[in-house]
């Protein structure tokens, strides 16, 4: 009961500025929760899921490649969105569909990151806002030294002074554990979105092997050099005569 009445009291004594601050609090509360729950490793890369993309064999089609696309059309997870991208472009070239796919990704990093600008803002706006009121706070405090001819209790103004740095010490509370957070949940997106650069890497690997078995065949005559053109042509989906 103390404590809540120093906390309001603290509130109140801050001023206009302190209200500002109460604001930038609850909202940065609110981004991390949200944040940490959209941005746990279930959620983004379900377990299920790379699995799946693990037990696939080289050159695997029809059935799995089918089960895997119904499964992955239902899913709302990010890896799952960009599996699904990839499996809907396989007839394509596969340096074709790895560029739809880089496409989806970048797309789907800007949704995990979603929020974390919030924290950005509210880390360089709440130290400012601390400031500004202390300052505003002191100029009230000095404004009314200035107004009295005598000064005859100092600690009143003391107190004053105190008072008007709440603010500063408001605005730093809040900032700090904010900055954490956003440095914590940018890591975390960048480390996610590596871990699925390599999961979709390793599976449009397995799904284009089957087409690189097609490839020209070696036939008596056939310099290095002749194969290795071929091969690039059919990489970019030419007809190799």
């Amino acid at each position: 009961m103390i404590v809540a009445f120093s906390i309001v009291q603290f509130v109140v004594h801050g001023g206009f500025f302190m209200y500002l601050l109460l604001i930038c609090s609850v909202v940065s509360v609110a981004t991390m929760i949200l944040r940490g729950w959209a941005l746990r490793r279930e959620t983004v890369i379900p377990s299920w899921l790379w699995n799946r993309i693990e037990a696939l064999q080289p050159g695997e089609t029809g059935p799995a490649l089918d089960r895997l696309g119904q499964t992955v059309r239902a899913d709302s997870s990010p890896l799952g969105r960009i599996t699904d991208v990839a499996l809907n472009h396989l007839e394509w070239p596969r340096m074709e569909n790895m560029e739809a796919v880089q496409t989806r990704a970048r797309h789907e990093v800007i949704r995990m990151e979603t929020g974390l600008v919030v924290l950005e803002v509210i880390v360089g706006i709440a130290p400012l806002l601390g400031l500004l009121g202390a300052v505003s706070g002191l100029v009230a405090v000095f404004s009314t030294m200035g107004a009295s001819e005598s000064i005859t209790d100092p600690r009143g103004i003391a107190k004053g002074i105190a008072e008007a740095l709440n603010t500063t010490i408001a605005g730093l509370a809040i900032a700090i554990p904010s900055l954490i957070a956003y440095s914590y949940f940018s890591k975390k997106v960048e480390t996610l979105s590596v871990e699925m650069e390599s999961i979709i890497g390793e599976f449009l690997a397995k799904c284009y092997s089957r087409k690189h078995r097609g490839r020209t065949v070696a036939t008596p005559g056939s310099s290095p050099a002749a194969l290795s053109s071929a091969d690039a042509r059919q990489e970019h989906g030419e007809t190799v005569p």
